[in-house]
């Protein structure tokens, strides 16, 4: 008999991972369907959205689980998550779900100046950071938006040179030192295997 139905609403952000480890580890009963990653700059978005699918699948599923952060929704989406019964995974960010919790808070520490890069990121540099925060348009904004920071660190979850060099690349063009990080899929892959 086959396993019951679980469905992932993820950050789509974070699906070309998830659809990763769906894939390496045979977890053929885990489904996903994400939420487009636009709505990280409107974060005030994400609770409604995720209600919406967890409402519209319901009882299509054995049981729905979110990966998602906070993603700045300021507890939000833990209120919605709370009163429709769904868990998700911890943390405010994909980045301390990547690094971990406590290497993520060292890394915080060591460098509270530091701007972040997941694979996805690097992907999306240039339509999420260049034209997302009208940087194609007005350059001169770099120095303000990026004023308080000192270092890019790139977080991979995979090995490609051509992501740690468009990475480093990133990091130039912001005006920033370059910082790498092989993490790994971190509490991702932990949390995914206990959904499993």
């Amino acid at each position: 008999m086959p396993a019951p139905k679980t469905l992932l609403i993820a950050c789509g952000a974070l699906a070309r991972e998830v659809l990763a480890l769906i894939r390496a580890n045979g977890w053929t009963h885990l489904e996903v369907t994400a939420i487009p990653a636009e709505l990280h700059n409107r974060p005030q978005l994400i609770p409604a959205a995720v209600r919406d699918k967890i409402r519209a699948a319901r009882d299509d599923y054995a049981q729905i689980k979110v990966l998602y952060g906070d993603c700045g929704t300021g507890g939000r989406l833990d209120a919605v998550l709370a009163e429709e019964g769904v868990e998700r995974i911890e943390g405010p960010h994909c980045y301390q779900i990547y690094a971990g919790r406590e290497a993520f808070a060292a890394l915080a520490e060591a460098e509270l100046g530091t701007f972040y890069l997941t694979d996805y990121l690097v992907r999306q540099f240039d339509s999420l950071v260049i034209r997302g925060l009208g940087l194609d348009r007005h350059p001169e904004l770099r120095d303000v938006y990026f004023q308080h920071y000192t270092r890019l660190m790139y977080l991979a979850q995979t090995r490609d040179a051509a992501l740690e060099a468009k990475a480093r690349e990133a990091a130039g063009r912001l005006g920033l030192d370059y910082a790498y990080r092989f993490t790994g899929y971190g509490e991702l892959a932990s949390f995914l295997a206990r959904a499993s």
